[in-house]
């Protein structure tokens, strides 16, 4: 009786523990699942914190080049204080300087994407033009559509933008412009009695009347040079709607109607205007520059220069009585240039928020106030509209002049294979130049060396 009672009672106890031991235990499974939830809630909240990359601690990798050099001759000077500046606001980061030579500057990187150890910032050398396009397909360099408005974006020239933009997204920042002008000695000009163009614009047939006016006693009108890698004469051949590539950069245009008309009217300046010294279209650099610049000769009132030789001209070696002007205007009644667009690059990186740093620093040292000091203190024209805007040159009615053209730029085609489709067309060029070949027969030889490297 006894046993059979208490069978009785641990079997109803047994079975009520049972119970409440699965109440319990459900209760603790289901508050374990609202505080997972809660915690990765917590956790994507930190993570989309617009400010946590200011708490971020690393090292961000640079590479830069030389720039104007301070009291000490050091050319870094002013990326220092940048990096200083930054690294004093936020404290965890730390910038590592790494110095290259410009002329070192793509070899190196070409050599660094290829072990996979290239840096996190990395400049664009405003010689070459444009962001690297093999760099872009190669993945390693990042879009910077995420870190910019749209109200940031639209204060770049269009012109600059377009430069750093491949397949609709924008990779980098603009940060300086180079263009090419018509520099003119205004002695020579007034010893010949000439007038020089009104506002420093003229139309082509405006231009050869004042060449052939300028033209004589030992003194021509007009001279430039070919060779690779370099455009003073090149918009020429733009000037009546002439383009080296389609916009897609599959095909070579360049023996198209207007770009044969507009190499027709530089090479008519030699030879049917007979405005141009015999080495016009020729290699030697440094002597169609001293033609024009150097006190002991001066045979040439005008020359087509990058921005530098503004500078130069202005420096006591070469001071010159000088203007600034247009490229002769063409068929298609717009002035034209070429330019180029320098900047920065941003690589991939697996930390995202190490890649969000590292868009700041670049927009940092992009802003409006350091592209006017780029502006006053290296001789380049600003990609930032706000920058133009509070006229840094005011006091150099030359560079001033130079920058108005900045928004007349045109980039050269950014085809991966540009070195050598430039080689083949300045090739042909210099025959055109010699009277060796008709600037048809030129630019279409041209095109057959330039749609084998378009078909690789």
């Amino acid at each position: 009786m006894i046993v059979s009672v208490y069978k009785t009672i641990r079997g109803g106890f047994t079975l009520k523990m049972k119970k409440w031991l699965m109440t319990i235990l459900s209760l603790v499974l289901v508050l374990g699942i609202f505080a997972g939830c809660s915690n990765k809630d917590a956790s994507n909240d930190k993570n989309d914190d617009p400010d946590a990359w200011k708490k971020w601690e690393g090292t961000i990798t640079m590479w830069d080049g030389p720039r104007w050099a301070d009291k000490k001759d050091n050319k870094y000077h002013w990326i220092e204080d940048k990096i200083a500046e930054f690294q004093e606001e936020y404290p965890g980061v730390k910038i590592d300087l790494v110095k290259t030579p410009w002329a070192e500057m793509n070899d190196k990187l070409s050599v660094a994407i290829a072990g996979r150890a290239w840096p996190d910032i990395a400049p664009v050398d405003i010689s070459g033009g444009s962001v690297n396009i093999n760099h872009i397909k190669q993945g390693v360099v990042a879009p910077f559509d995420p870190y910019l408005t749209e109200d940031e974006k639209a204060d770049f020239y269009d012109n600059a933008v377009e430069a750093y933009t491949y397949d609709s997204k924008l990779y980098g920042i603009p940060n300086s412009i180079s263009v090419h002008a018509m520099l003119l000695n205004l002695d020579i000009f007034e010893e010949k009695g000439v007038e020089p163009p009104k506002d420093g614009k003229w139309t082509y047939d405006e231009f050869v009347e004042k060449m052939e006016a300028l033209t004589g006693d030992k003194v021509d009108g007009f001279s430039t040079y070919i060779l690779p890698g370099y455009y003073e004469a090149w918009p020429f051949l733009l000037m009546d709607g002439g383009y080296p590539l389609s916009e897609d950069l599959s095909e070579y245009t360049f023996d198209s109607e207007e770009a044969i008309s507009g190499l027709q009217k530089l090479v008519d300046l030699k030879f049917k205007y007979e405005v141009t010294p015999e080495s016009m279209g020729g290699q030697d650099v440094g002597g169609t520059w001293k033609a024009w610049a150097a006190n002991d000769q001066r045979t040439v009132a005008v020359e087509p220069w990058a921005t530098w030789a503004i500078a130069s001209a202005q420096g006591e070696e070469f001071k010159t009585n000088f203007m600034v002007a247009q490229y002769p205007t063409g068929k298609t009644g717009e002035p034209v240039t070429i330019g180029g667009v320098g900047g920065w690059v941003m690589f991939n990186s697996e930390d995202e928020t190490k890649k969000r740093v590292a868009a700041e620093f670049v927009k940092h040292i992009s802003s409006t106030d350091e592209q006017v000091t780029m502006a006053k203190n290296y001789g380049i024209f600003p990609a930032r509209k706000s920058a133009a805007e509070q006229e840094p040159f005011a006091d150099n009615p030359q560079m001033a002049k130079a920058q108005e053209l900045s928004k007349h730029a045109v980039m050269v085609p950014r085809h991966p294979s540009w070195a050598r489709i430039d080689e083949a067309i300045q090739k042909q060029l210099q025959l055109a130049l010699n009277g060796e070949k008709t600037p048809k027969e030129a630019l279409k030889s041209a095109g057959e060396t330039v749609e084998a490297i378009l078909n690789e």
